[in-house]
């Protein structure tokens, strides 16, 4: 039986056999005092490494809705780039923790894995898009090394973990409506049962999210639904979640930036929905104008996804000591990136395709072509685990197997005069599909580790894992001759397995004071290869065969060992204005080794792979970095809080392309500055509350090389909120809040696409000041 079918069974089974099973006690959480200022982040004491969380009244006030990977920006040592102010556009978006980018960390929900986070989607989904922003109760971060037991098989450089709430013990209903900038208009709504007979609760939550792109005349947002049931028992809890989002995002074209690009824009607006002027915009071959180079603009492009998303998990007390856990899950996406762009954009995959026809005429006699890169996914997995009380010893042990089958297709369409496509339309009836790879994958994961209590102040962490991954990729169809890239073959197929057996990571914590922690940490882990199968750093979007079999036989999966030492704490203080402080400090070495790159191959290959680009570890990196976290209280109505970070990653050897040699040794990460600073100012006087923050971001290379970088830059956000309490019969809670976003209307580069020696790089723009009021009403 497959896992989507058990899943659908057992809600089944739970809803009907729920209210027969006896209720363990429930307690409402204390209500928060609101007239103290409360921290703006926690610092974990239960592990050998460091861990900050965010609790979820501090995501929804950076602004209500925002992607939970944007709200991470304000804790040290992250850096997350994005041109939409709530984090959206999964495009356009960067991030990198301590050197390492998006697709070297793991992500989970609830334990569920989302993939990498890669914008051409083949294992998993971004957090906006599994799980609606108010329903998460708090966001862990493990910045260098995640738990053992994490589902992922990417988390070189640490964890990014999303909770959601549980449901809420008192039965109502929550209402929000956000209204703002460029015709913003978000709604949220919530419905609890409360603690039901028999231990059972639930909700459902409903969000609509619709605004005006920025810089150009398109609508961006979607549709989104959360359930949650709980049933707590005598012996267990069991939880069921579903997430469905249905998502529309107009994407963001980058500004190339070179010293020969004479015509380097701030923004790219697309042309849509102004169809007369995009006509005229190019030539009747479909030509842009020679002036912009490669900075015109496309009639449109966007990003179109729909997700299903669900779990269900039991955790069981089999004994006083022994517990056992367990969670299956599946995950559906259907979707497509797609872009309008101007037939002088591809001609060269037009003229393979149709070398004796008028391209203008195939295409609609617009002189644009549409291109769509389609995504299928169904993920299905389950995690076991027991966790063993012996007193002294906390053992735990488990497993993560998933499966995981995704297709991706190359697809191409007419922008007809007559009846044209939209940025929201799903294309049908292709001109012809250019390419579509099908790639099967088996990840199998297992731990064992013992926390030991040695003395009552000192405990010790040690364990490891192991990573097995499964992976067989085809090409159902293959692209024409010349059509894909200039010296693309036929791109591979073919089986790899990889298994790293022995993953060790061995920790200690100390409790120097009842409010001081001292904590060390070494662990080893690896990064699978990417199992994508048009475009990447991955062995099935390699050029030829030969390419492929000779990364099989010589590559190596990348790995990283993590070295980190720290301390945490929160103390009372009595030094005037000064009434307390609390926060981390931690250093920290990464041996970062097996690094991937797509080169040109040299004279000795190039005959061997058909000249065509191939796939290779390119040498090691080495980091060092301090992250600084403090939370200063100045009595109970103002507080400061500051994350400093210095991260120091460099590149320990050149590399050869082709028959070059690029000169990267002693080079910095590019993209990733070597400070950063944020900055909280916090007030709260009774029902009224407001904060005032700073991001400071260094200055950060966009080459290789380091020859091209994009200057520093500090930008600003507003956050202001009343408490208008109980203002009508039936209303138990109510409040205002405005949001301002980028205060002082920076303009500046957001995310970088990096570039290699060539001179040459791209950068997608900050968005610019707007204002967001979010009235929120609680029944």
């Amino acid at each position: 039986m497959k896992i989507r079918h058990l899943l659908a069974s057992v809600a089944a089974f739970a809803l009907l056999a729920g209210g027969a099973l006896s209720a363990s006690a429930q307690q409402a959480p204390a209500a928060a005092d609101t007239d103290q200022v409360e921290e703006v982040i926690v610092t974990s004491s239960r592990r050998s490494a460091s861990e900050i969380e965010l609790p979820t009244r501090e995501i929804q006030a950076i602004m209500p809705g925002v992607n939970a990977v944007k709200a991470i920006n304000m804790l040290p040592g992250v850096i997350f780039q994005n041109a939409d102010p709530w984090g959206n556009n999964e495009q356009n978006s960067s991030l990198y923790i301590h050197g390492f980018n998006a697709q070297q960390l793991g992500y989970t929900l609830d334990g569920v894995p989302l993939g990498d986070q890669s914008y051409g989607n083949y294992n998993g989904l971004s957090p906006q898009r599994a799980i609606i922003s108010e329903n998460i109760g708090r966001i862990s971060l493990a910045s260098g090394a995640g738990d053992l037991g994490t589902a992922s098989t990417s988390n070189l450089g640490g964890t990014l973990a999303v909770f959601s709430d549980d449901p809420k013990a008192d039965a109502g209903a929550q209402v929000e409506q956000v209204f703002g900038s460029y015709d913003t208009f978000r709604t949220y709504a919530r419905i609890d049962t409360g603690l039901l007979d028999g231990g059972n609760s639930g909700y459902v939550s409903f969000v609509r999210q619709d605004s005006k792109a920025w810089d150009f005349n398109g609508q961006q947002g979607g549709y989104q639904v959360n359930a949650k049931f709980v049933h707590a028992g005598d012996k267990g809890t069991f939880k069921a979640f579903f997430d469905w989002s249905d998502k529309t995002e107009p994407n963001e074209d980058a500004t190339s930036v070179s010293a020969t690009q004479a015509y380097q824009p701030y923004t790219r607006p697309f042309l849509y929905p102004d169809l007369a002027k995009a006509l005229t915009y190019v030539d009747s071959k479909g030509n842009t104008p020679t002036a912009l180079g490669a900075n015109y603009s496309n009639y449109f492009s966007a990003a179109q996804r729909t997700d299903y998303l669900g779990y269900m998990s039991y955790d069981y007390q089999l004994s006083d000591n022994l517990t056992w856990k367990n969670q299956v899950y599946y995950h559906h996406d259907d979707g497509r990136g797609i872009v309008a762009l101007p037939i002088s954009g591809a001609s060269s995959v037009f003229k393979v395709y149709y070398p004796t026809s008028d391209l203008k005429t195939v295409l609609g006699n617009s002189g644009y072509g549409v291109r769509t890169t389609e995504y299928m996914i169904d993920r299905e997995g389950a995690r076991s685990s027991l966790n063993y009380d012996l007193g002294d010893h906390q053992i735990e042990g488990g497993v993560w197997y998933e499966h995981n089958a995704t297709t991706t297709s190359r697809r191409w369409y007419q922008l007809s005069v007559t009846n044209p496509l939209t940025p929201y339309d799903v294309p049908t009836d292709p001109l012809f599909t250019q390419v579509q790879s099908h790639i099967s994958n088996d990840v199998v994961q297992t731990y064992l580790q013992d926390q030991w209590q040695v003395l009552p102040t000192v405990k010790v962490q040690a364990g490891f894992k192991s990573s097995l991954q499964f992976a067989n990729g085809t090409m159902p169809v293959q692209p024409l001759s010349g059509s894909y890239s200039g010296t693309t073959v036929n791109l591979p197929e073919g089986e790899i397995d990889t298994k790293e057996g022995f993953l060790p990571q061995v920790g200690a914590l100390w409790d120097v004071t009842p409010d001081d922690q001292l904590f060390v940490n070494v662990q080893k882990n690896v990064r699978q290869y990417i199992t994508y199968g048009l475009g990447g750093a991955s062995p099935w979007s390699l050029g030829s065969q030969a390419a492929f079999d000779l990364f099989k036989r010589t590559g190596n999966p990348e790995t990283s060992w993590t070295y980190e030492a720290g301390w945490r704490g929160d103390h009372a203080v009595d030094l005037g204005l000064i009434t307390g402080i609390g926060g981390q400090i931690n250093y920290y070495h990464v041996d970062f080794s097996n690094r991937q790159l797509l080169i040109s191959p040299n004279a000795t290959l190039t005959s061997f792979v058909g000249g065509v680009g191939i796939l290779q570890n390119v040498g090691s990196v080495t980091t060092n970095g301090v992250d600084l976290a403090a939370t200063i209280h100045l009595g109970d109505h103002f507080s400061i809080y500051d994350a400093l970070s210095y991260n120091h990653s460099e590149y320990d050897q050149n590399y050869v392309s082709g028959t070059s040699t690029v000169l990267t040794a002693g080079k910095l990460i590019p993209g990733d500055p070597e400070w950063m600073n944020r900055v909280i100012v916090s007030s709260n006087y009774g029902a009224f509350g407001a904060k005032v923050s700073g991001e400071y971001y260094g200055k950060r290379y966009a080459t290789y090389t380091n020859d091209l970088w994009v200057p520093s830059y500090w930008q600003f956000n507003l956050e202001a909120s009343y408490d208008l309490g109980a203002i009508a019969p039936g209303v138990k809670s109510s409040s205002i809040g405005l949001n301002v976003t980028n205060l002082m209307d920076k303009k500046a580069a957001s995310t970088i696409t990096v570039g290699s020696a060539s001179g040459t790089y791209a950068i997608y723009p900050l968005a610019p000041r707007q204002f967001f009021v979010t009235l929120k009403a609680g029944f």
